[in-house]
């Protein structure tokens, strides 16, 4: 994925999706009263929930704008609504926390599952502007609405829906189908006791009338009962004398009867169905995980988990096994079954032994590859190579063994494939950052293999993008080859962040893979607004695509102007806008935002964003209680620590969990200033984490005082995760620096670690 489409929560894929996820100016007087009552608080809020104060409430609960979803032919788009906030309803249902999982066992699928309150349809016209809105009705009012998928044609899509029920639980998700020229919804099962089991997977199109679904089986019964004595002690043995160290992983399975309820609610029956109607049950009941069909829709790729499971790891290291069937079911061949895997090395780095990412090759019909690790799986172990990535038709002929495709010396990434002459292979290492890129020539044995980018992960500066990819007829996706007019070059869209010491500048190289050399042929306007390139919306049609008939999908935002999307065409680059999205929050429209840089004392490089609320002005109003918001990272040289990410000119977006609502209070913001822990050469970054923590932090707050907008003895830290763990030593540390901290979902007792960690106070 590239970095532009990673930031941009709006815009979701063509395939499956699910939705996603005090007083004003006197909040902080940097004191605690020891003797406050607490019950005269409890009295005074009457033990109920308090809505915040109107100018925030009126942020949070304003409807977000929809995602957006294209067409496999690019000619409608789905705008899908949804809420900002799922209902208290949706949070305090119970749930079961099994292998790692937390499982909604009234659904039947992952608990506090967001969703979709409704589906739009619009033409995309030849102008480049959209048509009037089609709404897909048919479905129950109140339904909420998840997995929108297109199918391969274009003509249909797919959803579930679930329904509340009177006594306000979830009923099961049933699976529906809409005809997209009329938008009339129906079921796509004619029986009404069909339903889906979303706990893994959850259902795909094989082809432009036929779906194969993850159901519930329809010989389940109740859930099993938990016993009043267990059936015998808990045991386990270490009888070859291995130490396991693995990490602290929650949700884990405690028993025999966890096991029995989460094959109860992970076990699912596979079910292909056509929109004429036609039911057939494949394959028998299992814990399918997940099933991918081939390219040219002859095959499945079946993954299951199964017995024995473990009481110390999660469900993704239970033992798995990969087969591979035809679309109508009949079994054809086992590819492996991995034993459980609870001795993966807690090393970075470290992976599960035997076959791994198995996957179809995009830019064939049937043809599998995977990789394999020759140091058994521990990151420890010095060999070469580290991993070999092999390949197979779906069928080898007898006799026939796997082709050695491409060896590596750090850890497999991953493949973009093109064709026969060209795909390529990323690898990488954590330790030292490292990060490379092969290009290969799948179909011609004598064209050796040659490196084409290697580079430090944290130089965000020399970061030359990622290949723009474009979707074949069989819904796969391969890099997109250019043609130039009267050239033979074999040219490639590379789509980079533009990380520069000014902030990202976002731009397409056309970019040579033979000689390497590169022509910018769009660049993000670098002075008011903040553009990138989301995805090419001119490779539907099959056969070579030509520059100067490109067309992109791009986005476009400033400080202050929400984020809008545009049809950009070359040869004359003429860009149309095809939202119109309103703002949403216009109270804080005017907002003040403002890039800054300053200097830790032993010289690193430090950068933040500043937001101030609308109309401030520091030398009438006075300094502001200020917010601290932030989240450290780890780097192994202070040079990459100091460059700059992000943009001066992004638009603030503002959830209903994200601190920039205290500028609704007149509070300054001060949001994602950098907080590098940095480890170089052999030293690992968190040997000095509190001595650089605070170093940071004191950089940030001089800043702010210095120029005027954060009142001392009025300054909060904050952070989620890894940031709560930092607002807890900082508090502890530096409480010169803070009145007070908002820890949220943070991990703090790091002495339960492995091999350790500092602890917060």
């Amino acid at each position: 994925m590239t970095a532009a489409t990673s930031r941009l929560g709006n815009l979701v894929s063509g395939t499956s999706f699910l939705a996603e996820d005090g007083g004003g100016g006197g909040g902080f007087n940097g004191s605690v009263n020891s003797s406050t009552n607490t019950a005269t608080e409890d009295d005074a809020l009457g033990g109920k929930y308090q809505l915040p104060p109107a100018e925030i409430k009126d942020i949070v609960d304003a409807p977000p704008v929809p995602a957006l979803s294209f067409s496999p032919q690019r000619d409608k788009i789905l705008f899908l609504k949804r809420r900002s906030l799922p209902p208290l309803t949706e949070l305090a249902k119970p749930e079961e926390k099994l292998a790692g999982m937390r499982i909604d066992g009234k659904c039947n699928t992952r608990s506090r599952m967001s969703f979709y309150t409704g589906i739009g349809i619009h033409q995309l016209l030849p102008d480049g502007t959209l048509g009037p809105e089609k709404v897909v009705h048919g479905f129950p009012d109140g339904a909420k609405i998840n997995f929108v998928t297109w199918s391969p044609d274009g003509r249909h899509l797919s959803f579930s829906i679930r329904v509340d029920e009177e006594d306000n639980s979830s009923s099961k998700l049933s699976v529906w189908v809409a005809d997209v020229e009329t938008g009339k919804a129906n079921p796509l099962f004619k029986s009404p006791d069909v339903y889906l089991n979303a706990v893994f997977d959850n259902f795909v199109w094989l082809d432009n009338s036929s779906v194969l679904v993850c159901t519930i089986p329809s010989s389940r019964e109740d859930p099993p009962k938990k016993p009043l004595v267990p059936s015998g002690p808990k045991i386990q043995s270490n009888e070859t004398r291995n130490v396991v160290q693995v990490r602290t992983f929650q949700d884990l399975l405690k028993d025999e009867y966890d096991e029995d309820l989460f094959d109860y609610y992970a076990t699912s029956q596979l079910v292909l169905v056509s929109l004429d109607g036609t039911v057939k049950e494949i394959g028998p009941p299992a814990v399918y995980t997940s099933m991918d069909p081939s390219p040219d829709q002859k095959y499945l790729l079946i993954s299951s988990i199964h017995r024995p499971y473990s009481f110390i790891v999660p469900c993704g290291r239970f033992p798995k096994k990969v087969e591979l069937w035809t679309t109508d079911g009949k079994f054809v061949r086992e590819l492996c079954d991995l034993p459980l895997a609870e001795d993966i090395p807690i090393a970075f780095n470290s992976v599960r032994k035997g076959m791994r990412s198995i996957n179809w090759r995009a830019d064939k019909p049937s043809t599998l590859y995977w990789a394999e690790t020759q140091d058994e799986g521990d990151a420890k172990v010095e060999v070469s190579p580290r991993d070999i990535i092999y390949t197979q038709p779906a069928e080898p002929l007898e006799g026939e063994q796997p082709e050695i495709l491409h060896k590596l010396d750090l850890r497999y990434g991953g493949i973009s494939w093109c064709d026969d002459s060209l795909a390529l292979v990323y690898e990488s290492w954590y330790k030292t950052r490292r990060i490379r890129t092969w290009v290969i020539s799948p179909g011609s044995k004598d064209v050796s293999p040659r490196v084409l980018f290697d580079r430090s992960s944290e130089d965000v500066y020399s970061d030359p993008g990622s290949p723009m990819m474009r979707r074949t007829p069989s819904g796969t996706y391969v890099i997109a080859k250019i043609k130039k007019e009267n050239d033979e070059g074999t040219y490639v869209l590379l789509n980079g962040s533009g990380a520069t010491p000014e902030g990202n500048i976002p731009f397409l190289d056309l970019f040579d893979i033979n000689t390497s050399s590169k022509e910018r042929i769009w660049q993000s306007d670098k002075e008011k607004y903040f553009e990138t390139v989301v995805a090419l919306m001119s490779d539907y049609e099959e056969g070579d695509l030509y520059l100067d008939q490109l067309k992109l999908l791009t986005s476009k935002e400033s400080k202050t102007e929400n984020t809008q999307y545009y049809i950009q065409s070359w040869p004359d680059q003429k860009a149309c806008q095809i939202t119109n999205f309103p703002h949403p929050y216009p109270q804080l429209a005017s907002l003040q935002k403002e890039m800054i840089r300053y200097q830790r004392k032993d010289g690193v490089q430090l950068t933040a964003t500043l937001y101030l609320p609308p109309g401030y002005d520091p030398s009438k109003d006075g300094p502001l209680p200020c917010l601290v918001w932030s989240y450290p990272g780890e780097f192994k040289s202070k040079d990459a620590a100091g460059q700059v990410r992000g943009s001066p000119n992004e638009f603030a977006g503002i959830g209903p969990t994200s601190a920039l609502l205290w500028l609704a209070r007149r509070f300054a913001i001060l949001s994602g200033p950098t907080i590098p822990i940095i480890g170089e050469g052999d030293e690992e970054a968190n040997d000095r984490y509190v001595e650089q923590l605070v170093a940071s932090a004191e950089a940030a707050i001089e800043a702010v005082i210095q120029r005027g907008v954060a009142c001392p003895g009025k300054i909060a830290v904050g952070g989620h995760s890894y940031g709560a763990f930092m607002t807890a030593n900082l508090l502890a540390h530096a409480p010169h620096l803070f009145c007070c901290g908002i820890a949220r979902s943070g991990a703090y007792n790091r002495t339960l670690t492995p091999f350790g960690f500092q602890v917060a106070c």
